[in-house]
């Protein structure tokens, strides 16, 4: 298999947030290129163990590869990181010294055509993390009608001409490429989207994507999980990718602090306190890292660390 391609983003604020370690037990939930991964395994050597998890059976097997010096200190499995849970009592590991979710796709996903995630390149109108998944984006594009396509656009792309866009692709079905959709796209954004910074299909191809893996959902199951199997001073790291990610980060981070969520009642008891915010405000990569890998400029990173004991308001 080819090596990856892909550039891991802001590992040395992973590594230092994580704060790795000789020995100790880590999860990497989203394996991508393996530099994450291989990077917890050299800074916790010589007996640092990792459970690794991606849902794309390419990235694990190219994983496993740039892996294999390390044998039987690296676990690695074809899973989304919301089977967490299941995993860890599977091989009967209790809790973790640190656990990372890294949100984004890898470049080796997106510069391959076959795999439908970017308008650069012709290809099938695929969009699965999971090449083994039930539906595509075409099967969304095609099959839902204009207003629950609207809304999709709308609610997971942020894209103010949801509606149009909508329309317009419902008359050009069947949209079964790429490169044609996002042609329907751009012709239903008009010329006025030319002189936007990103190209007028961004949006839509992101909420596409977004609801063909369900990302956002299994991300706001996961991170009350991953608190639960952290050890006591055990840290998460969680680096997102768009305001969507990032808002479900933020605010399960603040109610799992004990803080009310917006608009509770003014005499609402605040919940149990399990973690502490590491980061108050995201990190974000340097100016050396993006000029490096522009693909790393809209990253967030977010750490917390999971409390001793848990703290009640009184």
């Amino acid at each position: 298999m080819v090596p990856s391609q892909h550039l891991s983003v802001m590992e040395r604020e992973v590594r230092e947030g994580l704060r790795l370690r000789s020995g100790g037990t880590w999860f990497d939930g989203t394996l991508g290129g393996g530099g994450h991964a291989e990077a917890i395994l050299d800074a916790t050597s010589p007996d640092g163990r990792l459970l690794g998890v991606d849902v794309d059976s390419a990235a694990v097997e190219r994983t496993a590869a740039r892996l294999a010096r390390f044998g039987e200190r690296a676990t690695l499995r074809k899973a989304r990181f919301d089977e967490l849970g299941q995993i860890a009592d599977e091989l009967e590991i209790g809790q973790f010294d640190g656990i990372l979710l890294d949100l984004g796709f890898s470049t080796d996903q997106i510069d391959d055509p076959s795999r439908g995630f970017s308008f650069q390149s012709d290809g099938p109108l695929d969009m699965r993390l999971d090449p083994a998944g039930d539906v595509t984006a075409a099967d969304l594009v095609n099959t839902l009608s204009v207003e629950d396509l609207a809304d999709v656009i709308w609610r997971f792309g942020d894209e103010r001409r949801s509606r149009r866009i909508a329309r317009a692709i419902d008359r050009a079905r069947p949209v079964t490429t790429t490169a044609k959709l996002a042609e329907v796209i751009a012709r239903a954004a008009g010329p006025g989207a030319r002189r936007l910074k990103i190209h007028p299909a961004t949006r839509t191809f992101q909420a596409l994507r977004i609801a063909v893996n369900d990302e956002l959902n299994v991300l706001e199951r996961t991170v009350p999980m991953a608190i639960d199997h952290l050890a006591p001073g055990g840290r998460l790291a969680i680096i997102s990718f768009h305001s969507l990610e990032d808002r479900i980060v933020k605010r399960a981070f603040l109610a799992e602090s004990g803080n009310l969520p917006e608009g509770a009642p003014p005499m609402a008891v605040p919940p149990p306190a399990r973690i502490i915010r590491i980061t108050r405000r995201p990190i974000r990569p340097s100016d050396a890292e993006i000029a490096l890998n522009p693909r790393a400029r809209s990253a967030l990173l977010r750490i917390a660390e999971r409390r001793h004991s848990i703290e009640v308001a009184a």
